[in-house]
């Protein structure tokens, strides 16, 4: 192996000495390179010398996604621009781009920590993995596409678009891998299956993120394509997908500790929060040299866990995510998370993984449809066996989330299907 792999098999104290030296290195280097955080630290009286390891870490203020939007685009980079090597930037969608900077050194880390993800999924240099996350600005694709070269796999550079020409490719070329969202491996599930070469795959295991996605999901993409499937974690701020997999034991997501360091906190607080208890995850990015973070929000809600796995590695695992926080919505004062209906969907026999949440406000009074789609021999069925099926999933839903809601049964491949990050909520509420 091209890295070492001992940095996943360090004892705690091993891994927290690590860490304490490479977070004061950090904050010295933000301190002297990036205006935005001297300004910062300064504000609350923080000077480099105050910080000695991370024990010191909850002296240090927040970056949130508002701090990169309002230094936009290159005001947080702590390198000048002859020594960027490449630049990824989020969409934009909802409101300026996120713009990250990577060195050539800051390249090279993230290659060996999605190459770290890949052996995590039992994938290595006899394999043959295809890439079907969008390249160009978006991290995912190139981020793959690095990592399993760093592991010195053969990479077919798919990205998205016609299923159907992947799925020729990945049985002419023997594909043993694939790199892409859960749900557009499922669309490219239902492909196979209208193909016809459901036994004509070599397909062994998948590497799925850039979206968030249930248990009950995971073992329904294993169950069709017969593989063992990985969630795998990242965030273009810190990195870009790899800085946390799940191993072959599925107990959480294993995070990349000698370059990220993660912490749970209160949502609301912002007050650390033990092991096991769920609040937002926070990094800070130990190791980058274009785009260093401290104490970065993502978001994105989970719980921690820093006893070894066993699978033999000791760093910190995260638990599958609940959701985001920013993703949570709050229907008649009630909070949602569309992983919630998805999982109890999944739940239940004859629907499908594939739903639409429509929110809106009739009379003042918020409301929830979901459309949810369900196997083809419903469709034969008498009426009432369709109105029977409706309430039993209304009830399903109501027990998960405490809400009553609207279901409207559709027939199988009406929802659209996505090649990148899924889309279930429709909020005619901010709409209007």
């Amino acid at each position: 192996m091209i890295w070492n792999e001992a940095k996943e098999c360090m004892s705690r104290d091993e891994m927290t000495n690590l860490q304490s030296v490479r977070l004061v290195k950090l904050v010295d280097r933000v301190y002297h390179n990036v205006e935005f955080y001297r300004k910062k630290m300064q504000r609350v009286g923080l000077e480099p010398g105050d910080i000695k390891g991370i024990e010191d870490l909850e002296k240090l203020p927040f970056t949130t996604k508002d701090d990169l939007r309002d230094t936009y685009p290159f005001g947080m980079f702590a390198v000048p621009n002859s020594q960027i090597t490449r630049i990824h930037a989020s969409s934009g969608t909802t409101g300026k781009a996120t713009v990250v900077g990577y060195t050539r050194k800051d390249i090279d880390v993230w290659s060996e920590c999605v190459a770290r993800c890949i052996t995590m999924a039992d994938l290595g240099k006899n394999d043959i993995i295809q890439v079907a996350y969008g390249y160009g600005l978006f991290t995912g694709g190139l981020g793959a596409h690095y990592g399993a070269e760093e592991m010195g796999a053969t990479v077919v550079p798919m990205s998205t678009g016609n299923t159907k020409k992947l799925v020729t490719m990945m049985v002419d070329f023997g594909v043993t891998g694939i790199m892409c969202t859960p749900s557009y491996l499922l669309h490219i599930a239902e492909t196979i299956e209208e193909m016809g070469v459901r036994d004509k795959i070599r397909l062994r295991a998948s590497l799925n993120g850039a979206e968030p996605w249930t248990e009950n999901m995971r073992h329904t993409i294993e169950q069709k394509l017969g593989i063992h499937a990985h969630d795998i974690y990242g965030l273009s701020e810190i990195m870009g997908p790899g800085v946390a997999t799940d191993c072959q034991c599925h107990c959480g997501l294993h995070v990349h500790e000698d370059h990220f360091l993660p912490e749970i906190v209160d949502e609301k607080t912002l007050k650390p929060l033990r092991d096991g208890m769920t609040g937002e995850l926070v990094f800070s990015t130990l190791t980058k040299e274009g785009l260093p973070l401290i104490r970065y929000r993502t978001k994105d809600l989970t719980s921690i866990d820093h006893t070894p796995c066993a699978c033999g590695r000791t760093t910190a695992r995260i638990a599958r995510f609940k959701g985001r926080s920013d993703d949570m919505l709050i229907i008649r004062g009630v909070n949602v998370f569309p992983s919630q209906i998805e999982a109890a969907l999944l739940e239940m026999g004859g629907t499908t993984p594939h739903y639409l949440l429509i929110v809106d406000r009739v009379n003042n009074l918020d409301t929830l449809e979901v459309q949810v789609e369900v196997e083809e021999r419903f469709f034969s069925d008498e009426i009432r066996e369709l109105e029977n099926l409706t309430r039993q999933i209304a009830y399903v839903i109501q027990q998960a989330i405490g809400l009553a809601v609207k279901v409207k049964l559709v027939e199988p491949k009406s929802l659209e299907r996505s090649m990148g990050k899924s889309k279930h909520v429709i909020d005619k509420r901010k709409i209007d």
